[in-house]
Order: structure tokens, then sequence, then C-alpha cells
């Protein structure tokens, strides 16, 4: 029943990205001063809006890890991050094509850039620092906190274009303090992209939790092995 439920969903995201796809490149118009490469739009800020919904989870779940020491929690966490990676890195990649375009240059070592780098790196040295660490509880203990103060710097980089003057746009969607400024039907294009992609991100953290879930009972078989060999 689960894998019917997920394999729905993921359904319903694909076909809804597909539809949005279909808005976004046959029945938008350009943008007047950015021309085509506007379009990056729709996929770089939902892109971050989905990490940063992972990272928010993530965060969470470790403080409930760390309260209630649960491993559920961990592996939550763990899954969180793995996506929020994952998605990570496209916001970096579609904010360096559009840099290009309309900056001349990849990159910059702009306020909101340079923390989005940073936030990159602190969550993939979290999924090292597991990698480094055997034991269960030590893994999770430690992670749970080092994913807590990456929760410190997503909210930092969320908030740099408010507390720096940066090279980077402000906000633009009309959720956001200070924004509002783009057409409603091209941000009405947006939202259904963060929902698209929230609804995969959902799916792809599902997986990712049977998964570590199964790589955890055949650690803890690997360990009655031996201690009993």
């Amino acid at each position: 029943m689960r894998e019917k439920v997920l394999y729905a969903l993921g359904l319903i995201g694909g076909l809804w990205l597909l539809r949005n796809l279909y808005i976004i490149t046959l029945v938008l118009p350009d943008e007047a001063a950015q021309g085509a490469i506007y379009r990056n739009l729709f996929f770089h800020v939902p892109a971050w809006a989905t990490c940063f919904t992972a990272y928010t989870v993530a965060g969470i779940a470790s403080v409930m890890y760390l309260w209630r020491k649960n491993h559920m929690w961990d592996t939550m966490a763990v899954s969180c991050v793995e996506v929020g990676v994952a998605f990570t890195l496209v916001g970096l990649a579609t904010g360096s094509i559009w840099a290009r375009i309309i900056w001349g240059i990849w990159w910059t070592w702009d306020a909101r850039l340079t923390w989005a780098f940073i936030t990159c790196l602190v969550y993939s040295g979290y999924l090292m620092l597991r990698r480094a660490i055997d034991d269960p509880t030590a893994r999770a203990r430690t992670a749970a906190v080092m994913c807590t103060f990456g929760f410190v710097s997503m909210g930092i980089t969320y908030k740099s274009i408010e507390w720096w003057r940066t090279q980077h746009p402000g906000p633009v969607l009309s959720f956001r303090s200070g924004g509002g400024s783009i057409d409603p039907s091209m941000e009405s294009a947006v939202f259904h992209n963060i929902g698209a992609m929230l609804l995969l991100a959902l799916v792809m953290v599902a997986i990712r939790m049977r998964q570590e879930d199964m790589q955890r009972e055949i650690d803890s078989l690997r360990r009655y092995i031996h201690a009993t060999a």
C-alpha cells in the first residue's frame, strides 16, 4: 500500500512538473528586461524553496532526536538533508547560469551567494561526518548537533538579502517582505513549480527513509553476527 501511494505521488508530481514546463516554455512570454533567460526563475526559486523546506524539517527532526533519542528522527533528518543538498546544487547551478547571462560572470562573492555556498558545504559535511562514525548512537547524536547548526546557516542564507546590500536581486514573490514585483501569471507558475518540486522531494525523502531503515537493520544484524561469532 505504501509503495502504491509513493508511485501515485511520484506520478502526480511528474505530471505536474510537465504541465508547468508547458506553461513556462510555451505560454508565458519573455520578460521585458531579461528576455528568455528569466525562465531560470521557475527552477531556481523552487529549488531553493524545496531545499530550505527539507533543511527545516531536518533541523526539527534533529532537535527531536536529541530530545527523544528515537532513531526515526535521525532517519528523517539524514533523508531530508540528502534531498536538500541535491536541490541546493540545482539552485547553485541555475543561479550561476543566470548570473553568467545577466551579470557576465559565473560567480561573485556576494553575501547571498557566499552564505548559500557555506550552507551547501555545511550540509555536505554533515553527510560526510555520518560516514566517518561507525557507532549508530554516536553518529546520530553528533549529526543532530551539526544539523542544528546547519539550520542556523540556512536561516542566514534566507535573510541575507534583507540584512546586507547584495548584488543578488531582492524578493519578488508577494509572500516575502518587499516582494510582489513579479507579474501575477509568472508568480503563479513559480508557486506551481514549488508545489511540484516539494511533492517530488517528499517522495524522495520517503524512499530514502525506507532505505535508511533497511541499512540500519542490516548494520544491526552484522554487529550481532560479529558479536556472537
